[in-house]
């Protein structure tokens, strides 16, 4: 079994509800109120933003030259997404309040934490479920569409044989790097990777709720 296979398979229970999540249907069959769309554009924008700092780590403590000049890359263009992509789909949704709601601050906390304070390999494993589970949701997603042109519009971003390139290096290089490690390191890697995976479900959850503080 590949080391990817691995890793999935602690979370095959959180990705079968992630793509049961009333956000993600309600983008299939139109129903997703814009509000809670609306929210979760703004919340990805600061996410985006944390997610580009991770990589950039990713890229520094990187072992080989291929692998930083990936991840730098990958960490320019998050920026470039937040800034285009957003601001288009912001266009058209309005505005909204710009605070960084309970599941994006814990997201992105853990993902710095880990990153800064971590191994190369946890910070891959930290960063890699926001690539991979992106590319299983949109790939899912394509195939149902919506009849809202906005919401499949977004499908269509992460669904995209593009994207789908950009995951499979990173799990190329998830392979090469889980491969060498100890049980132990392995073991963190993994329990890493199934937290934000964790959080992936949470950050969907709460744009559903469309999530403030509550004091």
């Amino acid at each position: 079994m590949a080391p990817r296979d691995v890793l999935w398979s602690d979370i095959t229970g959180v990705y079968e509800a992630i793509l049961a999540h009333p956000f993600l249907t309600g983008l299939t069959d139109g129903t997703l109120p814009r509000e809670a769309f609306r929210h979760y554009v703004v919340q990805d924008a600061h996410y985006l933003r944390g997610y580009a700092k991770a990589l950039a780590v990713c890229a520094a403590k990187a072992p080989d030259e291929s692998a930083t000049v990936m991840f730098a890359q990958h960490a320019a263009g998050a920026i470039a997404a937040e800034r285009d992509l957003h601001a288009s789909l912001l266009d058209e949704l309005g505005t909204l309040d710009d605070e960084v709601a309970p599941a994006t601050q814990a997201y992105l906390s853990y993902l710095l934490a880990t990153a800064h304070g971590g191994s190369y390999a946890d910070a891959v494993g930290a960063v890699l479920p926001c690539y991979w589970i992106y590319a299983r949701v949109g790939a899912t997603l394509l195939e149902a569409g919506s009849p809202d042109p906005l919401y499949a519009r977004w499908i269509a971003m992460y669904g995209g044989e593009d994207f789908q390139g950009v995951v499979d290096a990173v799990l190329a290089e998830t392979d090469r790097t889980a491969a060498a490690l100890s049980e132990p390191d392995l073991a963190r890697m993994r329990r890493h990777f199934a937290t934000t995976a964790r959080y992936e479900w949470m950050f969907w959850d709460g744009a559903h709720r469309q999530e403030r503080w509550p004091i």
